[in-house]
């Protein structure tokens, strides 16, 4: 198993820390690794009327508006649970509030450079409500899509977010069981 040596912080802020770890492999050679720390997150498939709740952002990262299933972390002074992170991302990014959330998984969207896990979470009994968005969100949308226009719009390219693209996944195999 590779074991770290040696770590420092080479980057943080209010979001992430960046941290370059010595390690020494199996063999007993040495590396380095360059890893990102980030909260957990949660997100969240919102499901109604065999369709799903997206919101569209512009994702400064890659330079592009895409759909997305709503998802967010705590601030660093929150610490609630991770289903109460996936009502609050909700009904934050959409306004919608469910009667009823289902944890379905836990998985790294990153994990070859990141530590940052995420919480699966199905809504559904949902009710509407206004959006209360942060200022970072100020450009977001959101809209109700079939599945099947879903399923068009990964093929599309207009759904890339590798969380959304989990999310449907684990959707699938909840539903076969």
């Amino acid at each position: 198993m590779t074991e770290a040596v040696s770590t420092r912080e080479v980057y943080s802020n209010a979001w992430m820390t960046v941290r370059e770890d010595v390690v020494r492999r199996p063999d007993g050679s040495e590396g380095i690794y360059g890893v990102v720390d980030k909260p957990d997150f949660a997100i969240v498939v919102p499901f109604a009327d065999d369709g799903f709740w997206l919101v569209e952002q512009f994702r400064y990262t890659v330079g592009r508006r895409a759909w997305e299933f709503p998802q967010g972390s705590w601030p660093t002074e929150n610490d609630g649970s991770q289903e109460d992170l996936a009502r609050a991302e909700l009904a934050e990014e959409t306004g919608l509030r469910a009667g009823s959330i289902r944890h379905l998984a836990h998985f790294y969207t990153a994990y070859g450079h990141s530590s940052q896990g995420c919480d699966l979470y199905l809504a559904t009994e949902l009710t509407p409500g206004p959006p209360e968005r942060e200022i970072t969100e100020q450009d977001m949308v959101h809209r109700w899509f079939s599945e099947s226009d879903f399923r068009r719009m990964i093929r599309d390219g207009d759904i890339v977010d590798a969380a959304t693209l989990a999310a449907y996944t684990y959707l699938l195999l909840d539903r076969q069981d």
